[in-house]
């Protein structure tokens, strides 16, 4: 699709996003702070680009697929498009058929189709890592919780040479810049009758507030002007 500027043609960009909670968007009725990191993108493009977030709750890389929302996305690329892929959190749920992979089999082989069916369609493919939970131990030593995972991400960029956002580093420094107590700031940590949301209360340390989306999102999309060549004119 294009649009006239004057005596120029401007190609409407739409950058996918594809994954689990953590990008998506969620509801902001009745004072609700969680949001996904793709859900405040759109404050980061210019233009004629237009982020279609798809991420869902709940989802790993195989559910996605199961469920006919890779061929949703899919049916809709068009050629110089983006798709934004983070999986993870969910192929780890050993003890759900549905979604659980194996890092180095079902997870690998569901990354590389994504990567594979994005290009036929003459779209872009990036893949990003997980982003990590604020998992501190009692010694204020975060803790990694997604095991191989992010290593065979960083496996198929190499192998398939797609350009990879590795948001499990940058979000773990992020983290431990902001130390055990501060980044419960980054999470939806809120003692009972802090906010009417939660009146009784949450300690959630996967999810972001509007704070912590905003900063993974600025993360991510300063990597990719780094990373991704041509896509820098997209983005603030």
């Amino acid at each position: 699709m294009a649009r006239e500027t004057g005596e120029k043609q401007e190609k409407t960009v739409t950058i996918f996003t594809i994954g689990d909670s953590t990008m998506a968007d969620k509801p902001t009725e009745g004072g609700n702070p969680e949001r996904g990191w793709c859900q405040l993108l759109p404050e980061f493009v210019r233009g004629t680009v237009r982020v279609e977030n798809h991420a869902v709750n709940g989802r790993s890389s195989r559910s996605f697929i199961a469920e006919g929302r890779w061929k949703v996305v899919l049916s809709q690329l068009s050629e110089g498009d983006y798709v934004f892929i983070q999986f993870g959190h969910n192929d780890q749920k050993v003890k759900d058929s549905s979604r659980y992979t194996n890092p180095y089999t079902g997870y690998r082989q569901n990354l590389e189709r994504y990567v594979k069916e994005t290009r036929k369609k003459g779209a872009i493919p990036i893949l990003f890592t997980s982003v990590v939970r604020r998992n501190f131990n009692s010694y204020g030593t975060l803790v990694d919780t997604h095991g191989d995972y992010p290593l065979v991400v960083r496996m198929v960029a190499e192998a398939m040479k797609v350009p990879l956002v590795d948001l499990q580093r940058l979000t773990e420094n992020l983290e431990m810049a902001y130390g055990p107590e501060r980044s419960k700031k980054l999470h939806l940590w809120y003692a009972p009758g802090e906010i009417p949301f939660y009146q009784e209360g949450k300690e959630d340390n996967t999810h972001y507030s509007v704070k912590g989306a905003r900063e993974v999102a600025g993360l991510a999309v300063k990597e990719l002007k780094k990373t991704v060549s041509g896509i820098g004119s997209y983005l603030k």
